[in-house]
């Protein structure tokens, strides 16, 4: 049985939330609209027509909830900050009120011995800056540093440790061509002009930051999936080669000063052209002092004609008859494995944080317990997997766990349950699960 003391003393264990998420107070307080406010009055749009208005209500509760993540051991905690609770529109004036709240839940960390990691953006652009495009807007830039340089300067002298962007593919593609999440946009025109100026944006950020914050720890995070083809056919290597590309391609390889990557497909060749400037390879780039990567499953993918652009399409791992999570995300740790390899094979990579990882599950409350074994042993297997990379040589400096507890899970609403801590979201009654108390008694030895 693997202990966390394998992985060494210096090694970083953690916990990750996001604003949106947890925080709740979405009206009042100074804070803006954020496109998830408005996204989630759209009919249809989540789940059960749940919205982030409460969520677990952390900006009451952030106290209680800091001790929980002390009780289960863990040293870090990653937050993200409110863009439109510090600027509610998206710019110019600043709301003090929401200032002094990130004061003092970093200020609580501190005093509990955990040490912030704290994400610039977790996906909550603010409506008023959609008006003018959101992401597909080049105004958007200016707007970002701005936000930057206010968080860095308000919280650079208690927060060394910081994420300038969260799944940047995520957000752009399901946000800004598929419709699924916040804005609803959809159409490659979109999405190709939101990922250029959020590759922009990425590596601004970590420029201010190291100018703004003395000693600062830089990085930013990237959803990762080992893409799989499903034969060994051609048409199948190839569809998985373009989805390889774009989600895990995509964003990496401009930061580390390569451009644009291509897959020798013409949708992607004459996006690079376009953006493949001395200019903008220099401007998207930046020595990271880490990269953070997200898993949570591989993804097998088959030739299809009929899909527009990419050609291809996912083979659930229901119908291949494969373990999966209620999310039906397929349970596969040999993958977790593959996929740090892959991102670690970059010649100069700077060193690996796990930054996100977890799952779904329909927990059992019992008697006032809350029993996910199918949690526990997941965690089992991903963090072997993890254990079994760093052992071959890898730089990986921590892990942090997908969540601290039940939230709003973006389009899945309350329904999908990733949390340590149980939710109950009619009374934010928080009770520890029985993973939270394995990982209590992991971190202990």
């Amino acid at each position: 049985m693997i202990k966390a003391s394998d992985f060494g003393k210096d090694f970083l264990w953690g916990i990750a939330t996001a604003a949106a998420q947890i925080e709740g107070a979405a009206q009042g307080y100074g804070k803006g609209k954020s496109i998830w406010d408005t996204f989630s009055k759209r009919s249809g749009k989540i789940k059960k027509g749940h919205d982030p208005a409460i969520a677990c209500d952390f900006y009451h509760r952030y106290k209680e909830d800091i001790a929980l993540i002390k009780l289960m051991g863990f040293s870090g905690f990653r937050f993200s900050i409110s863009w439109p609770r510090i600027l509610p529109q998206g710019k110019g004036r600043i709301n003090r009120e929401g200032i002094r709240f990130y004061h003092a839940v970093i200020d609580e960390c501190l005093a509990q011995g955990i040490i912030p990691y704290i994400t610039l953006y977790h996906w909550d652009m603010p409506d008023a800056l959609e008006d003018e495009g959101g992401w597909t807007a080049y105004s958007v830039n200016d707007s970002f540093n701005h936000f930057v340089i206010t968080c860095a300067k308000e919280y650079g002298d208690k927060v060394k440790n910081w994420i300038v962007l969260n799944e940047p593919f995520g957000f752009t593609s399901l946000g800004y061509m598929l419709g699924i999440h916040a804005p609803g946009k959809t159409g490659l025109t979109n999405f190709f002009s939101a990922v250029h100026h959020t590759a922009i944006a990425q590596a601004d950020g970590g420029r201010i930051l190291r100018t703004e914050v003395k000693n600062a720890h830089i990085g930013t995070s990237f959803s990762c999936s080992e893409i799989i083809p499903y034969t060994q056919n051609e048409s199948d290597l190839l569809a998985a080669k373009r989805v390889d590309c774009l989600m895990n391609r995509l964003f990496i390889e401009p930061l580390l000063g390569m451009g644009y990557p291509t897959a020798n497909w013409d949708v992607l060749e004459k996006f690079a052209i376009q953006h493949s400037t001395w200019r903008h390879t220099e401007r998207l780039t930046f020595d990271f002092d880490f990269i953070g990567i997200q898993n949570y499953f591989p993804i097998t993918i088959r030739y299809n004609a009929f899909i527009p652009v990419v050609q291809a399409w996912e083979v659930k791992a229901k119908s291949r008859r494969k373990p999966h999570t209620a999310m039906g995300w397929e349970i596969n740790p040999d993958s977790f494995y593959n996929i740090i390899k892959q991102i670690a094979s970059y010649p100069n990579i700077p060193p690996l944080m796990i930054t996100e990882n977890g799952a779904a599950y329909h927990d059992k409350v019992v008697n006032n317990k809350v029993h996910d074994q199918d949690r526990i042993h997941y965690f089992q297997q991903y963090l072997a997997a993890l254990l079994k990379a760093k052992q071959e040589g890898l730089n990986i400096t921590g892990y942090m766990a997908w969540t601290l507890m039940d939230n709003f899970e973006w389009a899945e609403g309350y329904t999908a349950r990733f949390g340590l801590v149980h939710t109950d979201f009619k009374t934010q009654q928080r009770t520890v699960k029985d993973s939270g108390l394995w990982f209590k008694d992991f971190l202990s030895h």
